[in-house]
């Protein structure tokens, strides 16, 4: 039986990994060098992964300006992208079917609070979810499980009793490790990587309704 959802973010409700992926593979271009998506996906899921800066410094044929300033221009970029970005199919209606449910619901996320909730914000989506765990206050990134320890412990619920939306390897390891289930629903930058892990794996969430997830967990999730 499964009494709450959990959901990543980053990815798999809006793609924001392609947006970050454009805007530094753009920045690696400006400075006459390559980026490519095998160096970008050990950094999907988790915040420590993969060094852009580092690595496009040891790549580029110009000149590279400090960290911060780079950087800066890259997010701005970044953030042009992102906003053109949609919600990922089947959302919607998953996050309909979960409120039709009366199943309580959250984010969480290797992402800082300000990140995910100015997104909310912007999709309309802040009454979606009773709680939102991120990596603040020290809280280590996934495929640590913490985030999703502090969203069940949050929402009141046992993680063994809890589904978790992911879409990266990173996402699947850190909840599998919190003691939850897992459906993971890769996302154009992580279709290669490895998700044996995971209990249910849906090209999409437009795929299959919620209810035929838990429909097929229910039976060894009691």
């Amino acid at each position: 039986m499964i009494d709450a959802v959990v959901f990543d973010f980053d990815g798999l409700i809006v793609d924001t990994e392609s947006s970050s992926f454009r805007a530094w593979v753009e920045t690696y271009e400006e400075y006459g060098c390559t980026l490519v998506e095998e160096d970008w996906a050990q950094h999907i899921g988790t915040i420590n992964g993969f060094d852009p800066y580092g690595t496009l410094c040891a790549r580029a044929t110009l000149p590279v300006p400090p960290e911060g300033e780079l950087r800066a221009a890259k997010r701005a970029r970044e953030q042009e992208l992102v906003e053109a970005e949609p919600v990922r199919p089947g959302v919607v209606a998953w996050l309909d079917e979960v409120a039709t449910m009366g199943l309580p619901v959250a984010i969480a996320s290797s992402s800082p609070t300000h990140w995910i909730t100015g997104h909310l914000t912007r999709l309309n989506f802040t009454d979606r979810f009773a709680v939102v765990a991120c990596c603040d206050d020290d809280r280590p990134p996934k495929p640590a499980p913490d985030v999703y320890l502090a969203a069940c412990e949050r929402l009141d619920v046992a993680p063994s009793r809890s589904l978790a939306i992911e879409d990266s390897a990173h996402g699947v390891a850190a909840a599998k490790a919190a003691g939850l289930w897992c459906v993971a629903v890769p996302g154009p930058l992580t279709r290669t990587l490895d998700f044996s892990a995971a209990d249910i794996t849906l090209g999409s969430l437009a795929d299959v309704p919620l209810a035929d997830v838990l429909g097929q967990l229910d039976p060894i999730a009691r």
